[in-house]
């Protein structure tokens, strides 16, 4: 975050902001769409099951209404009619009879069967007073339906109605009953109701057995033990929905409904991804608008980000200008938010400041060289009249005192000079008169003059012979450069080191001179400020104590007076070079060359 700019880290806030804002939502939406859907499932499942009560119910109330339609036909209001008559009537009871195919009989006050439409051996005659079904419609004088029960002379599962016949004053005359076989009778909800998605079950509370699982000739199968099946179990525990986990590992969703008439719990259970399902759906849909809508959020809070820290970008772009070209006048538009105009006007306030203090500086350092230049030149002028013997020969320590002082003398006036230079360049009245000069001429002169000094620091000073380039720039001005770049050279060049200076072709159309040396270099964090004026890269050295720190910035002013350019790298050693264009020689700058040669 650190390395980030400010635009950046705007976006990046609020990207992860959104991101975050977004994955909790979805989160939440999620499991609000689940929860939804396992509702919505199983209050589907609840109404499934309470139709198909109801349908179970509505089918044994319509049988229990026909058989008491049928046991009011049964007595003249006092007794029981004759067995003749009860058959006649089994004959005309074609609609009852396809309501209880398994068989009707007739029963006496005591529950022994005295008729039957089908036949069955031994029925006729045997009691069934031991039936609970026959007791409570004996002692209620109720219409009652059995639990699921086997068939004494049958063997089949049978379902048993009972409904009573009653005389004119209330006594028990006998009882009517309905048989219906529960592998055949389809009183119970169609099994094509059950398919893979859904399990349906008819449980029997009484006997524990599993109604729906009934084969014929076969005994009612007991429900599992308990525990080995969680639905089964969760049905029965009277709890009437949920959702419960099979052993295989798959959830179901629940809905029970208990049938207190013959005691049977009806179980409808559907797998829980069918609520996963479209709730994924939904969520997928939820999911792609939000990445739709998160994309759109980030380009917006891209562009305004970039509009709210362009004005930021601009005055930065602004500063490093003002760093890299000290001497541009540069200002900011005091426009935009409060900050960046606060930001704005301090800005133009330091540079205010700062171009007075530069003027200041350089009125300052004008007044100060033209003061010292007179007085200067006298002292210089004396001293070398004293050093020629003007006034007659001096002793040897007389001698070598003035011999310091016209060096020490002569630095001073090439400082003053250097500052005048430049303050003439940094206000535009430094002229230069350009013309085309031989490069292998500049560069003998150049060394020609400073090889006194580079012996006397145990450096070999050389140049490339070979070069017949021409440049077009100020024969004077250029010796300046070459000067001031093999006088740095030698200064920081090793002990029995060598400078070197050549001349090379850049681009076809340019010609770059290089001063070459064999020291350390530049310091990497220095290189931007190398040209800039009191710029010393050995600040705490004696060898930066030795100059003003303007050489490099006068350079590089000269040469863009000249239209060139200056620069430096590092490969070796240190390479300072400045380039020009490249001109053809003509016999007239030939003749100024070898006068220049000679200089």
């Amino acid at each position: 975050m650190k390395n980030l700019s400010l635009g950046n880290r705007i976006v990046l806030i609020t990207i992860a902001s959104s991101v975050l804002s977004a994955a909790l939502l979805l989160v939440i939406a999620y499991h609000q769409l689940v929860g939804d859907f396992e509702k919505v499932l199983t209050d589907r499942q609840k109404l499934k099951t309470r139709s198909y009560a109801l349908q179970v119910d509505q089918d044994l109330q319509k049988r229990l209404n026909a058989l008491g339609t049928f046991a009011g036909k049964l007595s003249n209001g006092q007794t029981l009619v004759s067995l003749s008559q009860i058959k006649r009537s089994f004959e005309r009871q074609q609609k009852l009879t396809m309501l209880f195919p398994t068989g009707l009989v007739v029963f006496d006050a005591r529950g022994v069967v005295i008729a039957e439409n089908v036949q069955v051996p031994g029925r006729v005659g045997t009691s069934y007073a031991d039936r609970r079904q026959i007791q409570r419609a004996i002692r209620t004088h109720e219409p009652a339906i059995s639990h699921p029960i086997i068939g004494r002379k049958t063997g089949l599962p049978l379902l048993s109605f009972v409904y009573p016949i009653e005389g004119d004053n209330g006594r028990l005359l006998g009882l009517v009953g309905g048989i219906l076989s529960l592998t055949t009778s389809g009183i119970l909800p169609h099994p094509e109701l059950a398919n893979d998605s859904v399990l349906f079950n008819v449980l029997d509370t009484q006997n524990f057995t599993q109604v729906d699982s009934l084969k014929p000739g076969k005994p009612m199968p007991d429900l599992p033990p308990p525990g080995e099946d969680p639905l089964i179990d969760a049905a029965l525990s009277g709890i009437p929905s949920g959702v419960v986990q099979r052993p295989d590992g798959e959830r179901w969703i629940y809905a029970s409904r208990h049938l207190d008439r013959i005691g049977w719990v009806l179980l409808r259970a559907v797998p829980y991804t069918q609520a996963i399902a479209p709730a994924r759906t939904s969520f997928m849909l939820y999911l792609a608008i939000s990445l739709i809508a998160l994309v759109l959020i980030i380009i917006v809070v891209i562009a305004l980000s970039r509009a709210a820290t362009r004005p930021l970008e601009s005055m930065s772009k602004r500063i490093r200008r003002m760093m890299k070209h000290p001497s541009d006048r540069i200002r900011l538009r005091e426009t935009g938010p409060p900050e960046v105009r606060n930001l704005a006007r301090a800005f133009n306030q330091l540079m205010a400041e700062r171009e007075a203090l530069d003027a200041l500086k350089d009125q300052f350092v004008s007044t100060v060289s033209h003061e010292l230049r007179t007085p200067l030149t006298s002292i210089g002028g004396s001293l070398k009249l004293l050093d020629a013997g003007a006034t007659g020969p001096l002793p040897p320590k007389a001698g070598k005192l003035v011999a310091m002082a016209l060096r020490n003398s002569e630095q001073l006036q090439m400082l003053i000079s250097d500052l005048l230079d430049f303050n003439k360049a940094a206000q535009g009245q430094l002229v230069v008169t350009p013309e085309i000069v031989k490069l292998a001429s500049a560069m003998e002169a150049a060394c020609r003059g400073n090889r006194t000094t580079a012996a006397t620091r145990g450096v070999q000073l050389t140049y490339k012979e070979d070069s017949d380039l021409c440049v077009r720039a100020d024969p004077y001005r250029l010796r300046q450069i070459l000067d001031n770049y093999i006088s740095n050279a030698i200064k920081f060049s090793p002990q029995g080191g060598s400078v070197t200076v050549s001349a090379d072709t850049v681009d076809d159309n340019r010609v770059r001179l290089t001063v070459s040396d064999q020291g350390e270099g530049v310091p990497e964090h220095f290189v931007p400020r190398l040209f800039q004026r009191f710029s010393q890269a050995e600040s705490h050295t004696d060898r930066a104590r030795a100059g003003t720190g303007l050489g490099l910035a006068i350079c590089r002013e000269l040469a863009t007076l000249m239209e060139g350019e200056v620069g430096y790298y590092f490969d070796g050693g240190a390479h300072f070079w400045v380039e020009f264009p490249l001109m053809q020689p003509t016999r007239e700058n030939d003749r100024a060359n070898a006068s220049f040669a000679t200089q």
